[in-house]
């Protein structure tokens, strides 16, 4: 047990945290950099502690000052929030060999899920249906790799073993490409994740992007919370996300959700997790599973009623989930819409100080973020600053409540992708629902802008 928490994060995550902690009755410690001295939560914990300057690689990034820290404050646990070092084995056992509880899985779970390789393995033998590809990394026999490459077909996808994000993947649409793509994406991936190893997969050419939700105690309990839809995507960068996902059966989705509970089951997995797949053609494919709490929970939270986050540090203090499987109903249809502090037109980003910040409402709206007016948006981290929601009864009604929200919403002196989502809830594609991963950048090459953008400044 423990009654204080370090928040190892940043913006409106932190703030989320914060929140959870304090419906617990547990006590806060805001873990801060120099540039963000300013954030809403640092102000409202208990305790509030500086961790070094700007740069996330001296203050968010470094365990030996986030220990520290925990130390000084008197923390008996550390929430990582969500990027930054949630998903690092290395840190999650050295916050447990300090003798401080990680809220999250354990270091071997983290480890386990977070390479590629072992992960699709370990899925592959609890029964989740993964993509076809190499059974492991490639080996370095060039010869070898063409006979397997030539096995999986063509087009195919060569993925870092430690990558994410988006990043470390190359597709290969011809076999005279094949040794040039598996050769740089290795250095790639050596240099981003200090792990040079790469697998191949089959390239899905039009597929959806489906995640299941799931929670698992310390005593063997196990629910899935449903499934978000997160296709809209931009470099593989999610913008908006939804659940259900949309003419999907629900059928299908106990199916792999059930799957799911089982494959945590089996690989003894605690805490809040996600796994990721890609759906065409009716099938479900593993791809990956984020050992963390995603920044679309709310989606889940709103047409479950769960609290995700707060069932997350109840597990990490040895509790019981407070649902079983038969308690979960899905009421309604919730989507989000990610705010970033970036031009609409080409997401690049901009920081800068906010001038105006009035947050919408209305019936089933829901904001996290941790703006103000005169807040400063700092150039050193992720350029995400609000996230949106609306939750109605059906789809449409979840819409329409969102372009309520979105005209009413102001943002100035900071350019943001508010405009790119007024757009898209008008866009014919995203209203009929069941589009690709690839949608949105189609709609951008073919002209999405075209028409004068206002920006919010």
């Amino acid at each position: 047990m423990f009654d204080t928490v370090l928040i190892a994060n940043r913006g409106e995550i932190a703030l989320r945290v914060l929140r959870a902690c304090r419906s617990l009755g547990l006590k806060t410690v805001a873990a801060y950099s120099e540039a963000d001295a300013a954030l809403r939560h640092v102000s409202l914990a208990d305790k509030s502690i500086c961790i070094g300057p700007a740069s996330a690689a001296s203050s968010y990034l470094d365990p030996s000052r986030l220990l520290l820290a925990a130390r000084l404050t008197g923390a008996g646990a550390v929430h990582p929030g969500y990027g930054f070092l949630s998903e690092n084995a290395d840190f999650a056992q050295a916050v447990e060999e300090a003798g401080l509880t990680f809220i999250g899985p354990s270091a071997r779970a983290i480890r386990l899920m977070g390479d590629k390789v072992s992960a699709k393995k370990a899925m592959a033998q609890a029964g989740i249906p993964c993509v076809p590809g190499s059974e492991g990394a490639l080996p370095d026999d060039a010869a070898i790799v063409r006979a397997l490459a030539d096995e999986v077909g063509y087009p195919l996808i060569v993925k870092a073993a430690g990558g994410g994000g988006g990043r470390g993947m190359r597709i290969v649409r011809a076999a005279a490409d094949l040794e040039t793509s598996v050769a740089t994406t290795r250095q790639e991936a050596g240099q981003a994740f200090r792990n040079s190893q790469v697998y191949i997969e089959r390239f899905l050419e039009h597929p959806r992007h489906v995640e299941i939700q799931i929670l698992a105690d310390g005593h063997g309990n196990v629910v899935w919370l449903g499934e978000r839809d997160c296709s809209m995507q931009r470099r593989h960068q999610k913008v908006i996300e939804e659940s259900p996902a949309p003419h999907i059966s629900r059928e299908a989705i106990a199916a792999i959700g059930a799957r799911c509970a089982d494959a945590c089951r089996s690989i003894g997995y605690t805490g809040a997790g996600t796994f990721e797949f890609l759906y065409e053609d009716g099938h479900f494919f593993f791809i990956e599973m984020n050992t963390r709490v995603q920044v679309e929970h709310p989606v889940t939270e709103l047409v479950t009623g769960v609290d995700i986050v707060r069932e997350q540090i109840r597990i990490a203090q040895g509790e019981r989930l407070t649902i079983q499987q038969e308690d979960i109903r899905f009421v309604g249809h919730a989507i989000e819409c990610r705010i970033n502090a970036e031009d609409a037109r080409n997401f690049m980003p901009s920081p800068g100080t906010v001038s105006q910040w009035i947050a919408p409402g209305g019936p089933g709206i829901r904001v996290e973020s941790h703006l103000y007016s005169g807040y400063t948006v700092p150039p050193h981290y992720d350029s995400l600053v609000a996230k949106l929601l609306a939750h109605g009864a059906t789809r449409e009604e979840a819409i329409e409540r969102l372009k309520v929200a979105l005209a009413e919403i102001e943002i100035a002196g900071i350019a943001t992708t508010v405009e790119l989502h007024r757009k898209l809830m008008s866009d014919e594609g995203f209203v009929k629902g069941g589009f690709d991963i690839h949608h949105l950048e189609r709609r951008m090459d073919a002209g999405l802008f075209d028409d004068e953008v206002r920006h919010d400044r």
